[in-house]
Parts: structure tokens; C-alpha cells; sequence
């Protein structure tokens, strides 16, 4: 069982923050998958994803699928979610509060390898669809697809 005794928020109470940027990603050591194995592959999903149009000050949703292959560190989960939940009141267009989600965890776990794919709703009458990732997909990763459809009333 991993150390979790430095995790300032995973089992206690802990308030939203203020701004993405006042959001701390926490991360915990990973040693799955063994090193003559194929790297893991994690994926984490934001279906309700929330933003503010910087201009408009008008709600902006979007469906986030983030998938990692961890090196060493995985993000802790508890804190993903207060951090993705931070940017409800953090105004910036889709295209960086998607590729800011993506780097905030790479800065924090440094994986072998992540991509996020940003599925933003329509506002004014166009859905603006996201993608980021570090590099090319290491060898022998299995890669789902994402299963986000092209939009047509997504849900």
C-alpha cells in the first residue's frame, strides 16, 4: 500500500479553490505495470466539465477525456476533481482551459505520456472540439478510443 500520509486533501474535508491556479494537484507513487511490460494507461473522464466564456462571463461546458500512461507519479483523484471543479468560476476560452488541464498534470505526475480531449457544447450554435498531447503514443500502449461522438446533441 502506497504512503498517502503527505495528502493534504484525500479523506478530509476540502474546500473548492478559488482559481485553477490556486488548485494543488496531488500525486502518489505509481509502480504498476513492471518494466517488462507494456505501459498502463489511465483515463479519467469529466463529462460535466465547467468553465466561463471570458468575455460574456456565460457558462461554457464540455466533456474532458484525459488519458496518461503513468511513469511514476499517478494524480490523486480527489484532487483532479477539486481542481477541474476550480475552473467553474475561471474565465478563458475552451482551447486553454483545456490544454491548462492537460499541463497542470503533466506538470505534477511528468507520465511517459498524456493526451486530453476537450468536447465543448455549443455556444452559438458551434461545438469546439480540443485536442492536446505530449507526444506520440509509446510503444505498446492500448489505446481505446475516446467514445466521444461527433456532435449531435452529445450526452
Amino acid at each position: 500500500m502506497s504512503d498517502t500520509s503527505d495528502l493534504s486533501q484525500l479523506g478530509r474535508h476540502a474546500e473548492t479553490p478559488a482559481s485553477p491556479e490556486d488548485a494543488v494537484l496531488e500525486t502518489v507513487p505509481f509502480d504498476g505495470g513492471g518494466e517488462n511490460g507494456p505501459p498502463t494507461l489511465v483515463r479519467f473522464t469529466a463529462p460535466e466539465f465547467t468553465s466561463l466564456c471570458p468575455v460574456t462571463g456565460q457558462p461554457d461546458f464540455a466533456h474532458l477525456v484525459i488519458d496518461y500512461a503513468p511513469d511514476k507519479r499517478l494524480v490523486e483523484s480527489k484532487s483532479l476533481k477539486l481542481f477541474l471543479t476550480s475552473f467553474r468560476n475561471h474565465g478563458a476560452f475552451h482551447e486553454s482551459c483545456t490544454v491548462m488541464v492537460a499541463k497542470r498534470i503533466v506538470a505534477a505526475t511528468q507520465p511517459l505520456w498524456l493526451r486530453i480531449g476537450g468536447y465543448w457544447y455549443p455556444r452559438g450554435g458551434i461545438p469546439i472540439d480540443v485536442f492536446w498531447q505530449t507526444g506520440p503514443v509509446p510503444e505498446n500502449v492500448f489505446l481505446p478510443d475516446q467514445g466521444v461522438p461527433p456532435y449531435r446533441g452529445r450526452g
